[in-house]
């Protein structure tokens, strides 16, 4: 059964985390295979089931705006957004999440509570900030938590130069002051874009190419539109992120 284009993009943005053992089934060479154009005999529909991270929230979204949950335009809309990202209604999506997952053990969804709600989006960058732990530790001082948080969360990317099996990109970081995250200026960078099975690009990218960045790796190709939503997504999730960070820091 040929693979869908939403399926090939669940595949590129799962498969870093997934082969780094973070989240998902052991499912890293399928989800590569597919990621890289092939795969047709991988059952792409039922590894996703398995990611309870990312999963959830393509499955609700998909049922609040009367869409497959892997479809190209949903999967668009949770990892680096869109027009349904903006449509989506977040009360409602919200008492969803709630009430099938806010009660589920994991390091996945402890911290899923009504508390949690004033921060809620219906796209990846929340999960990183707000639902995964990591944000919690940032007042420790140690690097790890600003690492993580900052590998983990989707970023817009232009490539520079093409130097082999990596990409040398602009692209921006994460910042911790002490009492909330904010984002550098943009700087250069090199990622990896290649695996042995190809590269999740459809071909070499360019000089002014957009990528979208997911723990080291340029997974995907970006529309100028969809850096922009990207972008100003970040920014929303650190806007409504922050004041809990401040107040944990006080």
């Amino acid at each position: 059964m040929p693979v869908s284009p939403g399926e090939r993009l669940f595949a590129r943005y799962a498969h870093a985390p997934n082969a780094l053992g973070y989240c998902g089934p052991a499912a890293a060479r399928a989800l590569q295979q597919v990621a890289c154009g092939g795969g047709e005999d991988v059952d792409v529909r039922r590894l996703a089931r398995q990611f309870s991270g990312a999963w959830p929230y393509q499955e609700l979204i998909g049922e609040l705006a009367g869409a497959d949950p892997l479809s190209e335009v949903v999967g668009r809309a949770y990892w680096t957004g869109n027009e349904v990202t903006d449509e989506v209604d977040r009360d409602r999506l919200g008492e969803l999440l709630l009430e099938r997952f806010g009660s589920q053990a994991g390091h996945y969804w402890d911290h899923l509570t009504t508390d949690l709600l004033a921060e809620l989006t219906p796209t990846h960058t929340f999960h990183v900030l707000g639902v995964y732990p990591w944000s919690r530790l940032l007042p420790t001082g140690l690097p790890e938590p600003l690492h993580v948080l900052d590998s983990c969360r989707i970023r817009p990317a232009e490539v520079v130069e093409v130097r082999g099996d990596e990409l040398l990109v602009r692209t921006d970081t994460l910042t911790w002051d002490g009492r909330e995250l904010g984002l550098a200026p943009v700087a250069e960078e090199s990622v990896g874009y290649r695996t042995d099975d190809g590269d999740f690009l459809a071909g070499t990218p360019a000089r002014g190419d957009l990528v979208a960045l997911h723990w080291g790796f340029a997974c995907d190709r970006l529309t100028a539109a969809d850096a922009a939503a990207l972008r100003a997504g970040t920014e929303t999730q650190l806007r409504l992120t922050n004041p809990r960070l401040r107040r944990a820091s006080a």
